[in-house]
């Protein structure tokens, strides 16, 4: 039987060790560089980072908010940062986005609630339980009044994923995870014991994070959500590592937004890791290609750092035109405004909003569609 206090179910391959080596120094620079900037920058590129992560978390399981409008409702929420703040607000909020968007909105604040959970309090939650995992997965379907029911609890039915070709209606069987009731129990107790005793032993915490995630992932526990939840606690695996420049930077980067670029080979690495089965020995799974592809996820979002803070930088130089009409873009994020739109808006003159425009274009900030009189501009996030 598989001993669950066991380091990793695989053996990496030098390759992947010495790009992991690689990896690390840039980790080790990119930590130094956090530590010398100002506060208000690593603010904003922090809330940047939850801002892209609960986005594209929420996008991969097919939620539809942008980026843009997802800056917008943290805004409203921001404003009265309490438990109670999204009730209070709904209204309005899913009047400004419209309600056919209601549950892509629930996913939205409950992903949000929860990854501001895992990035505040991830040194209180460990050693993992799986009371923790449990109350995440409450707090990420609260908003959502359906679920209730089952909202943290194991799943009480079975919840295969199944693909279907609308074309032919032919139904194939992506996932089959373990079936509820003893079986999930037995498998999460593994899991969580196998994970505190690896996740600071183990010399490559991304590797172990990557592991983490896929079991979790190919167990299935909950009724709804795992995705979300999975890609979360892969975040607070690697705030729980041993190694400092990596839980230092975890926090301004979006590895979801990477994933999200790439979630069609995301899905079938996942897929090609288990033949879509669960294993009650994990050493039966193909790990190192999802570990490249996490691996790989992480190079791309440690990228972005250079290209926010450069953005951040032309955020400081606008004029004060630029910043009023910017504004105007930011409280209504998911409209496509004009040039006279913006006049009424700000009471500025014709010549200042387009010089306004022209900058805000240039800082790729908003972006331009259409040509001549059809001319719209629209927040880029």
């Amino acid at each position: 039987m598989f001993d669950v206090r066991a380091a990793l179910s695989f053996q990496p391959s030098l390759k992947l060790e010495l790009a992991l080596k690689k990896t690390q120094s840039e980790l080790d620079r990119l930590a130094r560089e956090i530590d010398g900037i100002a506060r208000d920058e690593r603010a904003w590129l922090q809330r940047w980072a939850l801002i892209s992560t609960v986005g594209a978390s929420t996008r991969i399981e097919n939620a539809v908010l942008t980026d843009a409008e997802i800056e917008w409702v943290d805004t409203t929420l921001s404003a009265d940062d309490h438990p109670s703040a999204f009730d209070a607000a709904k209204t309005a909020i899913l009047d400004k986005l419209s309600k056919d968007r209601e549950r892509s909105i629930e996913e939205v604040v409950g992903c949000r609630e929860l990854l501001s959970l895992v990035y505040v309090q991830a040194d209180e939650m460990f050693p993992l339980t799986e009371a923790i995992i449990r109350g995440l997965h409450r707090e990420l379907l609260r908003h959502y009044p359906a679920a209730e029911r089952y909202a943290g609890s194991y799943k009480a039915s079975p919840n295969q994923v199944v693909s279907v070709n609308h074309e032919t209606g032919e139904q194939r069987i992506v996932l089959d995870p373990t079936p509820p009731g003893p079986q999930t129990e037995t498998a999460m107790r593994d899991l969580v014991l196998w994970y505190n005793e690896t996740i600071r032993a183990h010399p490559w915490p991304l590797l172990v994070a990557s592991e983490f995630v896929f079991r979790f992932l190919a167990i299935h526990p909950f009724q709804d959500g795992n995705g979300r939840l999975g890609r979360a606690l892969f975040l607070l695996a690697l705030m729980h590592s041993d190694d400092l420049a990596l839980r230092r930077v975890v926090r301004f980067i979006s590895i979801d937004r990477q994933i999200e670029r790439h979630r069609s080979i995301y899905y079938t690495t996942l897929q090609q890791a288990s033949n879509g089965l669960f294993r009650a020995d994990p050493r039966a799974y193909q790990l190192e290609p999802l570990a490249w592809f996490f691996l790989k996820m992480t190079d791309l979002a440690l990228g972005d750092v250079g290209v926010l803070r450069a953005r951040y930088a032309a955020l400081q130089r606008l004029s004060e035109s630029a910043t009023r009409v910017l504004a105007c873009f930011r409280a209504a994020p998911e409209r496509r405004l004009t040039p006279a739109d913006l006049m009424a808006d700000t009471g500025l003159v014709r010549r200042t909003v387009q010089n306004a425009l022209s900058s805000l274009v240039d800082a790729g900030l908003i972006q331009r569609l259409g040509a001549g009189r059809g001319t719209r501009y629209q927040l880029v996030f």
